[in-house]
């Protein structure tokens, strides 16, 4: 399963290892997660290398070729609501984490499309479990 994993970069990294953390755990069962970028902790250099249009066409086409999206919204950013509205609109299964407490968009909490996946997680095994239900409801055999 080809997952595109969003998360807040011009807005702010200081859930890098979280966002690391969903993507070290995707990987581990066996899921191809294409937004490597997300994770680099030195995507402000090299995406400083890229014009807008280049990072918009990079991120759009590996959302379009992925089979579903998992957005951690913990931080607010624009970019990570355009993601979502954008697989939405694609009909892509979409989840979203954030973090106990976090201050979460209406337009996120709110969507309909939303309903029942939107989660919260309290610990890193939280965070674990709510990601392999999503896979699970979306009918993947995940190994452990």
């Amino acid at each position: 399963m080809r997952i595109f994993l969003s998360g807040s970069i011009r807005g702010g990294r200081q859930m890098l290892p979280v966002y690391r953390h969903i993507y070290d755990f995707l990987e581990s069962v066996g899921c191809d997660v294409v937004s490597w970028h997300v994770v680099d902790p030195g995507s402000d250099e090299s995406e400083a290398e890229m014009s807008e249009q280049e990072i918009y066409l990079r991120d759009i086409g590996l959302l379009e070729e992925s089979d579903c999206m998992v957005a951690e919204v913990t931080v607010p950013s624009i970019g990570v609501g355009y993601e979502v509205c954008r697989a939405l609109g694609l009909g892509m299964p979409v989840l979203c984490v954030h973090s106990a407490g976090a201050n979460v968009s209406a337009m996120v909490l709110g969507n309909p499309n939303m309903q029942g996946r939107v989660r919260e997680y309290a610990s890193p095994d939280d965070l674990e479990q709510i990601l392999y239900e999503f896979a699970g409801a979306l009918g993947e055999e995940w190994r452990q």
